[in-house]
């Protein structure tokens, strides 16, 4: 309007004889956007879906709402958030698999691509307030220290606040947590009954408050992905108490009860078959009295676990009816994919344990079933359990038979649904929901964004269900690929296979089945119509070619075994550190499980007490620290602790250094030395060194998380001043000097 502004107005000499004019504001006027991510969450682990774990909250929604019975995802959780916060599908954006790992392929960055505006940018642009609360899991996890870089955190991909954790998953009770662009300690303890889901419930209420104190005429944005229900599997006592014993007669009596009430529910079409227990999964009566206990004790933590979730999420969709919101707010709450089978045949107290291929321990597991569910438990349910959160569908996380990719899927928009409580049989995939929501929010999404062109969306709008319910599905064909395994929908018919790691990816694998009359995938019909096999397995190697799925890569674990790319810090050799300092995440620590040999040097001034420096928690790790006038040291191999200390120097040295030494030898052990000014310990052994040491960070003067050992309470803060810790790391190949810079 410079320079004469419009018809009302004109810039003057001065303000004297110049009129001003104001434009009035500009509010979208979409509905205000609520998505509810669970994490690992199974076909039928919602009461809403057919399971006798008591989610009332959900199935109120899902009474008011619709639920959807025929919605996929791609199987693991990176993938599964990218196509939801981009519309397109994971290859094709940059996220085959988690973001922990580069594979090298354009499919493979552990980022997405700036081709694909998120969900979050766009909304934000149109005048939408943005939040993020829980987990991220979408920025390469090389790039998640205090320094950054931040461009794929979410404040850095259209998020105005975040609160939550960065990477997969995080403990419940002493969570590492971020808030922005920073890290920060948990609020409580779990003594002060501090649980994670309670938290990131209270955060996403303030953010909404502080919204409508201050923007009241603009919607909101909440993307809630929750850490539950994946592991390590958290629930306070009282939740605990509640499902006790339920879970006593075992998972082929759960997963046909889950069955028949899916089928008296309308949930799964009738006639539809219980295929035959998947052939990892041990008869119930096969286990010993004691192995059902442990197995049983294990799911019950599941399922308070998700109790303890619904609960919550009640507790936000009450604020938004208190807050007079809800009328005008849509909510969608989905899973990223199906139940995960990494507990093993009778399920885990040690996760730690599935990522370095160590059986679990039964007698320990026996002992210590009191914890389970608790703060010093890491637990995962057996894989009998995994098939029942599946029920009725074959296989698991990972697969992309049913089990690994068929989720629930509730949608909540009060008065606005034709059909309330119904159950919908269109096919679609989580990469519709971007643009359904683009469609309420009446946005079109840019064909440029920033300066950058963008790819077409891949994924079209379940909107149209909302007044036509009985409509056919408007999607024609989707392919799927994790870790090998492939799969394609087309036209009701599925082409699937179950590949194994390391063999060919051989034709013979495929399977077919029609789903449009065997929705639990039970008859393979492969021999049958091998015409309509061929044709499927030829759309989908259009598909593949179409959508960046080559070349396929069936590595998984190894992946994070590999190098790290160029520009990773776990290829530096040397880290300082001056405290104090923030927490530092696992995939930005010194690679202390992969290293050959490392030395940590310290120097210790003043009153010389407390933790130097702790990495990972109770379930595996190290920790260096100071008490009654000694160095202590502790290496806890997933249960099996390994101890030295060393006394500190008669002459009261200060400032102190003190050092420790660890080196590998031939056999596969390590062998670990302290130092202390002038002291030189004894050396001891640990006999099993972990390569995958720990799934929780480090932390330098304190161990303000889970405590690495059981000698302490934490945080156990250093009580003197450390003045620097330096870390330096020696890796195969590397000159034998271990201090040489």
């Amino acid at each position: 309007m410079h320079p004469s502004l419009d018809a009302r107005g004109h810039l003057g000499i001065t303000h004297r004889d110049s009129q001003p004019v104001y434009l009035p504001p500009e509010h979208p006027t979409g509905p205000n956007i609520v998505v509810v991510l669970f994490d690992d969450l199974g076909f039928a682990d919602l009461g809403c879906y057919g399971a006798e774990v008591r989610t009332p909250r959900l199935d109120g929604l899902a009474e008011k709402g619709h639920r959807y019975n025929n919605f996929h995802t791609t199987t693991l959780c990176s993938p599964s958030r990218a196509c939801l916060l981009t519309g397109r599908n994971h290859h094709s954006v940059g996220m085959r698999m988690l973001s922990n790992v580069d594979s090298g392929w354009p499919s493979g960055r552990g980022r997405i691509t700036r081709r694909a505006a998120l969900l979050s940018e766009v909304l934000h642009e149109a005048g939408y307030n943005t939040f993020a609360v829980g987990k991220w899991h979408v920025a390469p996890m090389r790039e998640t220290s205090p320094a950054g870089p931040f461009d794929e955190w979410p404040l850095g991909r259209g998020f105005n606040q975040f609160y939550g954790f960065m990477n997969g998953a995080t403990d419940h009770f002493y969570p590492e947590l971020v808030r922005d662009n920073h890290s920060v300690p948990p609020p409580a303890t779990p003594e002060d009954g501090y649980h994670l889901t309670a938290d990131l419930i209270d955060r996403s209420i303030g953010y909404i408050a502080d919204h409508i104190a201050h923007a009241p005429s603009s919607p909101f944005f909440l993307y809630l992905p929750l850490g539950a229900a994946h592991a390590p599997h958290h629930a306070p006592a009282e939740f605990m108490e509640a499902v006790r014993g339920r879970y006593d007669q075992g998972w082929g009596v759960i997963r046909r009860q889950r069955y028949e009430r899916q089928l008296a529910m309308g949930v799964i079409p009738p006639g539809t078959e219980l295929p035959p227990s998947n052939p990892d999964v041990p008869p119930w009566d096969s286990l010993r009295p004691d192995e059902q206990r442990v197995a049983a004790r294990l799911q019950e933590a599941y399922a308070a676990f998700v109790e303890h979730t619904d609960q919550q999420l009640g507790r936000l969709v009450d604020f938004l009816e208190r807050s007079g919101r809800l009328d005008d707010t849509v909510v969608i709450v989905t899973s990223d994919n199906g139940a995960a089978m990494e507990g093993g045949r009778l399920g885990a107290l040690s996760r730690i344990r599935f990522f370095n291929d160590i059986e679990e321990d039964f007698d320990r597991v026996l002992g210590a079933l009191g914890e389970v569910g608790g703060p010093r438990a890491d637990s995962h349910y057996a894989t009998g359990w995994a098939q029942a959160s599946n029920t009725p569908l074959r296989w698991y996380k990972y697969h992309t038979h049913g089990g690994g990719i068929r989720d629930p899927l509730i949608i909540y928009r009060r008065d606005r649904l034709a059909k309330p409580g119904g159950i919908l049989d269109q096919f679609h995939h989580i990469v519709d929901l971007a643009p359904t929501i683009y469609e309420l929010a009446g946005i079109e999404p840019p064909a440029e964004y920033r300066g950058i062109p963008q790819m077409p969306m891949h994924g079209k709008s379940l909107a149209y269900t909302f007044e036509d319910p009985a409509s056919p599905t408007v999607r024609r064909v989707q392919y799927f690929e994790m870790f090998g395994n492939r799969g394609l929908w087309a036209d009701g018919w599925k082409a699937v296979t179950r590949h194994f790691s390391g063999t060919e990816y051989d034709d013979r694998e495929w399977e077919l089945y029609h789903l449009d009359d065997d929705f639990s995938e039970a008859r393979n019909l492969a021999s049958a119509h091998p015409e309509k096999l061929r044709t499927l397995t030829d759309q989908w190697w259009r598909q593949a070619g179409r959508y960046d799925v080559l070349p396929l890569d069936d590595r998984s674990v190894e992946l994070f075994r590999a190098p790290p790319p160029p520009g990773s810090p776990l290829l530096r050799r040397r880290f300082d550190y001056f405290p104090p300092m923030s927490h530092v995440e696992p995939s930005t620590a010194p690679p202390f499980g992969s290293a050959e040999a490392y030395r940590i040097e310290a120097v210790l001034s003043g009153a010389k007490r407390g933790v130097i420096v702790a990495y990972g928690n109770s379930a595996s790790g190290f920790v260096l620290y100071a008490d009654a006038g000694a160095l202590h040291y502790e290496y806890n191999s997933a249960g099996d602790v390994t101890r030295s200390a060393l006394a500190f120097p008669d002459q009261n040295e200060d400032p102190l250094a003190v050092a420790l030494e660890y080196e590998k030898t031939p056999e596969g052990a390590a062998v670990v030395q302290l130092q202390a000014g002038s002291e030189l310990g004894g050396p001891v052994t640990v006999e099993r060194p972990l390569a995958f040491l720990a799934l929780a960070g480090m932390g330098i003067g304190s161990n303000s998380l889970s405590p690495v050992s059981a000698a302490y309470q934490a945080p156990f803060a250093f009580t003197g001043r450390i003045e620097r810790l330096r870390v330096t790391i020696h890796r195969a190949g590397d000159a034998p000097e271990l201090l040489d810079d």
